[in-house]
């Protein structure tokens, strides 16, 4: 089973549209607009990723809404906990692609954090709600050994670490060369 959207809430639409649609290129297709049933209204934009009809990414922007003032849109902050626990993984098929959106980003403006977790390789940003976006890259496969890592883990108590990443690095966009 997969998901049909991922639903946010938008501090800046007009922000959030120049992110998605003109840096990470998933087109807007759809919006609906309606009343939201504590009061208020808002507008639900979708946008579509990679020209699939079944798989979007979708921003509320939010209008007469009781306690608006007190809206948190980065949704770490929101829950208070640290940044990039909760976050948005999109895939790549290749180190290239992987490659591509890095050097897209930091062209952009975006700093980029990249980490080679030793079985998939990503690459973070933010977007202008201050969520953590990421590409990622499977590059292993899953044994019996890691299945019961994972088990084992399960009911752990104390710290035991993974093996370190094999890379890690954060890519300041404003100390990039894009030569």
């Amino acid at each position: 089973m997969a998901y049909h959207h991922l639903a946010l809430a938008a501090k800046d639409m007009k922000a959030t549209h120049a992110f998605y649609e003109g840096i990470m290129g998933f087109e807007l297709v759809k919006v609906e607009v309606a009343p939201i049933m504590t009061g208020g209204w808002g507008k639900h934009f979708f946008y579509r990723m990679d020209g699939d009809d079944s798989r979007f990414i979708a921003f509320w922007e939010l209008h007469d809404t009781e306690g608006s003032e007190d809206y948190v849109y980065d949704i770490n902050a929101a829950a208070k906990l640290p940044p990039g626990t909760n976050h948005y993984s999109f895939s790549v098929d290749s180190k290239q692609e992987l490659k591509d959106w890095k050097q897209k980003w930091l062209a952009a403006g975006l700093d980029v954090f990249e980490i080679d977790h030793n079985w998939c390789h990503s690459i973070y940003t933010r977007d202008p709600n201050g969520n953590s976006v990421e590409f990622c890259l499977t590059t292993g496969t899953f044994t019996e050994t890691d299945r019961q890592r994972a088990l084992d883990a399960l009911s752990e108590t104390e710290f035991t670490p993974s093996p370190p990443p094999a890379f890690m690095q954060l890519w300041n966009a404003k100390k990039v060369d894009s030569r």
